[in-house]
């Protein structure tokens, strides 16, 4: 992956980051550690002469596919046993009072590594991935960047490397506008990165470029939002992606709030996900309930293969309810239920099941001072299979600053299309400790207990133990806020 000059030329700058060359500077290195040890399935194959046809299974026990005209027939058997994890190590870096107010430099860069098996964990390619590198000039009209930057809109985490500008021409309306060269969706890479398409059969072969504006307007009691994307391939000088949405947040009265959004994708030209949700919140935390609906339509950039199987939306109504019968009690409850659209498919395999439904009910007990019991249970039904289980923990706080919980879970998952069920367990401890005000440590070690029911020989052992560490450093300075505009702590966003 080649870097935009652009960003080799803002990772160049953050050595400058010093006492010497900066008034203030704060780097936190973050870096986490795991191992995992599991037993994975390999495909096997034998001689349909060795198969017992009566039973379509080898004469192991094992259950067997046979294509029509092959001479073989394949099945899957236990594989070796795997050993593998990630150590991944994130360093964020933040530099200001470089003379102008108001200015600052920001740099985030994650270096991951396997420390097992070279394919046993995926996620660590590009072993070193540059999340963030952008300069900021913040005042109470304008906040602008450039650089490597993103956007968390209704369409998702988007990043880029270009510039962004936010106006605020007066109280409570903002206008921003950004784009540049585009990073695919959900994730810190080019689109032509190999490690998003590894067989390489309909990746684009140029990066896209990014643009879009938002409006956002803020009353006392109400929040709108307009928003518009859209993506063009230079290779092809065409569209790939192209979508208009809105939001909007009202506050009718204390305790009441009413939000709706929705999106339309123009390039594909049908209407995207949607959403409308009530709630009203008891004084004092009493209690608080929440009901709405929502519509879910997947969004698949046109270069992509998926969006020729035509996914189909699916619709939800929902309805929340928590309770805080006792300043030391708190529950909740949740449910929903869906349908999906008819796929229309002019040859279907089979029949499905095209709704479902899930729930789920918990809560949280504060038995003393350093003494904290949750518990909760979840089912679920929809097409492909069902689950159902439990969870539950004990926390316990000996200290400020030290925090151990003791956790268990059950899951039980049948699952339609497959002649197997699957029974888990979980059984954990974790703990974390502040060591100093700019040091603190995590651990954990996990036991998942599997139990599989088919009636064959492939009923595989995927049990597994996992440990993992974890340490956060904080050093130079903590953020000066005098060396910010007032106008800029005034604004939503420049206050965090």
């Amino acid at each position: 992956m080649k870097p935009h000059p652009l960003i080799g030329a803002l990772v160049l700058l953050a050595p400058l980051a010093t006492p010497a060359a900066a008034q203030g500077w704060r780097l936190r290195l973050d870096s986490r550690i795991q191992a995992a040890s599991y037993r994975g399935a390999t495909l096997d194959s034998v001689l349909r002469s060795e198969v017992d046809s009566g039973a379509s299974r080898t004469y192991q026990g094992f259950a067997v596919t046979c294509l029509s005209g092959l001479p073989y027939c394949s099945y899957f058997r236990p594989g070796p046993e795997r050993r593998g994890g990630p150590l991944v190590t994130t360093a964020d870096l933040s530099a200001w009072g470089f003379g102008v107010p108001g200015l600052r430099v920001h740099v985030t860069g994650r270096l991951g590594m396997n420390i097992g098996e070279t394919a046993a964990w995926p996620g660590t390619d590009p072993a070193l991935q540059l999340l963030e590198a952008y300069a900021e000039y913040a005042t109470g009209l304008l906040t602008a960047q450039l650089g490597r930057t993103h956007r968390v809109t209704r369409f998702g985490w988007i990043g880029f490397d270009g510039v962004s500008a936010t106006v605020r021409p007066t109280v409570g309306l903002a206008v921003t506008a950004y784009g540049g060269w585009g990073l695919a969706q959900g994730v810190a890479l080019p689109v032509t990165s190999p490690a998003l398409n590894p067989l390489d059969d309909f990746q684009p072969r140029d990066r896209q470029i990014l643009a879009g504006a938002d409006a956002t307007v803020r009353l006392p009691r109400a929040t709108g939002r307009l928003l518009y994307q859209r993506e063009v391939d230079p290779g092809i000088d065409a569209f790939v992606s192209e979508r208009v949405g809105a939001d909007l947040s009202v506050r009718p009265f204390d305790g009441a709030s009413l939000t709706a959004g929705g999106d339309y994708d123009l390039a594909n030209g049908w209407v995207g996900s949607g959403e409308l949700t009530a709630g009203y919140r008891v004084p004092g935390d009493r209690a608080s309930v929440t009901v709405g609906a929502r519509r879910y339509r997947p969004h698949f950039p046109l270069w992509t293969i998926w969006g020729a199987f035509s996914p189909v939306p699916y619709r939800a109504a929902f309805g929340a309810l928590a309770a805080r019968p006792a300043p030391s009690v708190e529950l909740h409850m949740r449910g929903e239920v869906f349908d999906f659209d008819d796929a229309e498919a002019a040859t279907p395999l089979a029949d499905v099941e095209a709704n479902g439904w899930r729930w789920s009910w918990g809560g949280t007990w504060r038995v003393h001072r350093v003494v904290m019991l949750h518990g909760g249970f979840h089912a679920e039904f929809g097409p492909g299979g069902s689950s159902r289980g439990f969870e539950g923990s004990v926390t316990w706080l000996p200290t400020p600053g030290i925090t151990v919980t003791a956790h268990g879970a059950q899951l039980l998952r049948p699952l339609e299309f497959r002649f197997n069920e699957s029974d888990v367990w979980l059984f954990g401890i974790d703990g974390a400790a502040e060591i100093t005000d700019r040091v603190s440590v995590t651990a954990a070690a996990v036991r998942y207990d599997e139990r599989r029911e088919r009636p064959d020989a492939a009923a595989l052992d995927w049990d597994q133990f996992r440990l993992a560490a974890g340490i956060r450093v904080t050093l130079g300075a903590v953020f000066d806020r005098s060396l910010v505009p007032p106008a800029v702590l005034r604004i939503p966003e420049g206050s965090r």
